[in-house]
């Protein structure tokens, strides 16, 4: 009988442990294939040696027998793969040693017991030349294991599962007689993103480089060396030549005999990514579009900019709406208070807010949607459940006393509003979508409803002008994504099929108006995130990119200057960040920005509130609970003193108007004028003078030097003469050679499981 184990307990954090029966009597060796990770070999006092197809642990069955050897040698007790042909296999028993090729039924060669230091040599000669330079120099850092339980054998883990992360450069398996121990060796360095190159020399490949056939007849060809090569904190092997064979994941099969061996035997397991050339387009094609926003990091700003106090707030706005809204100088929230009250908050003016009544503006009916007007930071327009618009102007310096008359009233809707949005371009110009199913538009300069658009068949989730101001995009519960050119047209010029679920949606225009971006939900109320061609509505989504399961909608931000779209919902305490491109893979996911309480959403501000010498590519409202907060988000970047031009191109004014609604009306269209955020005393990245490279970690080479015995006698001699020439120098641990005072974190050890486990710390020598 033979167990099985993963080396990584699943998700449920508990390890999956299988039984095969493999033979009829005892086992007494086994060993896997160097080239197949689901490939075992077994042997027995049954006289056999069996080959072992794994299947995924948890299936029904877990292996399957693909080939069996018949020894009669006696009872055997060693097996050993070869470790540069595929499918060779030496056998031991107490007659002597068998050479196998598994795809034959005899052996092709036996040795005597005499030959007994052939299986030695047989096991390392391969690999003594690339292991033991490494292994001297570890060999005074290493700590001991210390082991509470007797040992009843060891297994070293391959190096593509290590925890890159947390510096991992060995891990074993220890058994004892009751559990599998993982024993964790690391090298204190500082955890994050970066990659040490210096702890993961090149190492041997997964690709065999012969068959047993042609080992046989004395082909004598190396393993093909593997760089270790890192991204997002994960190991791959990448390939330094082109494979001989003609397809990397397969080897030319024995020619000399009728093949039994499995077809996978020299394939590359699950992890090991080969590549045709050691270029960085090789690379870069094996592992995918690489975002340069990938780390973008989201702050709150310090306390001293907060508004806090805010109390009654309203949580009932409907799901359309985006719950508030806020432009470079003050905030618009509504109330829970009778009248439909909406509080007036001035960001110039942070602090605790009095716990008396504040000054409202009371709009005399609840709150389905508000916005401010992106060319007047006073003009605020509140949509009611009256299926009434109403406008208001708040004075400068904010609201000092209750408002109650607005300065115009807009009608024409029959049933209540759903949300409004005003044209990017055109001052005055505003749409609004009720539950009457039609979309309207209205001129504020005359209060006066200009266009009615009709074609829709259940709720508007939601609305969007293209950036250049021609067309409207919806979404709708009817399952339809509709375009619009309202100039011309009171009936969609484009329709198709939008998300499968029902639950609610929102929409944006991104890559330069090339696609629309609909969030919404799929068919299982799973948060899904769907990009359509907008020259092709009907061929549906070009690309969809799963989120989580969450009941509200992710209420997206695009930022045109850098493709970053951000995304968060109502109750959410994650931020979604993606980089959206205009070609396969589409979605490149950064990092995300987490708070530690639920906020009720996000809004964002103009690009001249950024701090470009911070790198801050955003800057965002957070409404939590009881408190205003202003969030940057920001790209980390080494050299900060220079204006970082390759992500702050040229910046669209879009809080100017570019046209009026009348002229816009007339066919006219115009785009906004761009600025320079780059301030006066900084010089753009692009120009600033080339630093030369700097290792902050000498090569691997350096370290797998192999040196001659009179080499290291004289260097022992000379440091012992040294030491004993100078006896105040102080202790070795009290230096930390070879770890920079930023990068010691002692703290940093890979969680082992507390359950028998051991981690020891690995203190390297350079």
């Amino acid at each position: 009988m033979v167990g099985l184990c993963s080396v990584d307990p699943g998700p449920d954090g508990k390890w999956t442990v299988m039984q095969i029966p493999c033979h009829a009597d005892q086992v007494t060796d086994l060993d896997f294939s160097p080239f197949d990770d689901y490939l075992l070999a077994t042997c027995s006092s049954d006289e056999t040696v069996k080959l072992w197809r794994l299947c995924e642990l948890g299936q029904e069955q877990s292996a399957s027998v693909e080939v069996s050897l018949k020894s009669s040698e006696g009872r055997l007790e060693l097996l050993l793969f070869h470790p540069t042909a595929s499918g060779l296999l030496a056998v031991a028993s107490a007659r002597g040693i068998q050479v196998w090729d598994t795809s034959r039924d005899k052996a092709l060669a036996a040795f005597n017991k005499d030959a007994a230091l052939f299986l030695l040599l047989f096991s390392f000669y391969i690999k003594e030349a690339a292991v033991q330079p490494f292994l001297l120099c570890l060999c005074f850092a290493v700590s001991h294991c210390l082991s509470d339980a007797s040992t009843r054998g060891i297994a070293l883990v391959p190096k593509h599962v290590l925890n890159v992360g947390c510096c991992e450069v060995l891990r074993v398996l220890q058994l004892t007689e009751n559990f599998i121990i993982p024993i964790s060796y690391q090298v204190p360095r500082k955890a994050g993103q970066d990659f040490h190159a210096d702890l993961y020399p090149d190492t041997l490949g997964h690709t065999p480089a012969v068959t047993a056939e042609e080992w046989w007849q004395g082909a004598n060809k190396q393993v093909q060396v593997v760089v270790l090569f890192c991204s997002t904190l994960k190991l791959f092997l990448v390939q330094l030549e082109p494979s001989t064979s003609s397809s990397p994941l397969s080897t030319p099969s024995s020619s000399a005999a009728p093949s039994r061996s499995p077809s996978s035997t020299s394939g590359l397991s699950s992890g090991f990514l080969p590549s045709p050339s050691q270029s960085s387009r090789a690379i870069q094609s094996m592992l995918g579009p690489s975002s340069k926003f990938r780390h973008i990091q989201g702050t709150v700003l310090h306390r001293a900019t907060h508004i806090t106090n805010l109390r009654g707030m309203s949580l009932t706005t409907p799901g359309e709406c985006d719950g508030f809204c806020a432009n470079a100088q003050r905030v618009a929230v509504p109330l829970a208070i009778a009248g439909g009250q909406i509080a007036v908050l001035e960001l110039s003016q942070p602090g605790k807010l009095p716990d008396t009544a504040l000054p409202t503006i009371q709009n005399s009916v609840n709150v389905a949607d508000l916005c401010w007007d992106p060319f007047d930071f006073h003009k605020l327009v509140v949509a009611g459940d009256d299926a009434k618009i109403r406008v208001w102007m708040v004075p400068e310096g904010g609201l000092l006393e209750t408002l109650t008359e607005p300065r115009c009233i807009l009608q024409g809707h029959t049933e209540k509003i759903y949300s409004i949005k005003f044209h990017p371009h055109a001052s005055g110009l505003l749409v609004s979508s009720s539950y009457d199913m039609t979309v309207r538009l209205w001129d504020l300069d005359t209060g006066n409803e200009v266009r009615k658009l009709s074609g829709h068949q259940d709720q508007i989730f939601g609305m969007a002008w293209s950036p250049n101001g021609k067309f409207l995009a919806t979404v709708c519960k009817d399952g339809k994504v509709r375009l619009y050119d309202p100039r011309k047209s009171a009936e969609p010029i484009q329709e198709g099929p939008g998300p499968e679920g029902h639950r609610g949606g929102r929409l944006v225009w991104v890559c330069n108006g090339q696609y629309l971006l609909v969030s919404g939900f799929d068919c299982r109320s799973e948060r899904q995130l769907y990009l359509y061609s907008c020259e092709s509505l009907a061929s549906g989504a070009v690309a969809t990119a799963p989120t989580d399961v969450s009941p509200s909608t992710l209420i997206p931000f695009y930022d045109s200057d850098t493709s970053v779209l951000i995304l968060t919902g109502k109750g959410d305490t994650r931020v979604y960040i993606f980089e959206i491109m205009s070609e396969a893979p589409y979605f490149t996911e950064c990092s995300s920005f987490h708070s530690s309480e639920p906020h009720k959403g996000l809004c964002f501000l103009t690009k001249t509130e950024c701090d470009v010498r911070d790198v801050e590519i955003a800057r965002a409202i957070r409404l939590g609970k009881t408190t205003i907060e202003p969030v940057a988000f920001k790209v980390p970047r080494v050299r900060k003193e220079f204006f970082q031009d390759d992500v702050f191109p040229e910046t669209a004014v879009w809080w100017e108007p570019a046209l009026t609604a009348s002229a816009w009306l007339l066919g006219t269209d115009a785009q906004h004028r761009k600025i320079s955020l780059k301030p006066k005393d900084m010089t753009p990245v692009s120009l600033a003078p080339k630093e030369a490279p700097v290792r902050k970690y000498l090569p691997s080479s350096v370290y797998l030097e192999e040196k001659t015995d009179e080499q290291k006698k004289e260097e022992l001699l000379s440091a012992m003469v040294a030491k004993l020439g100078n006896r105040e120098d102080p202790l070795p641990q009290e230096l930390f050679e070879g770890v920079d005072e930023d990068e010691w974190n002692p703290a940093v050890l890979c969680a082992i499981p507390e359950w028998q486990s051991k981690s020891h710390t690995l203190t390297p020598t350079f």
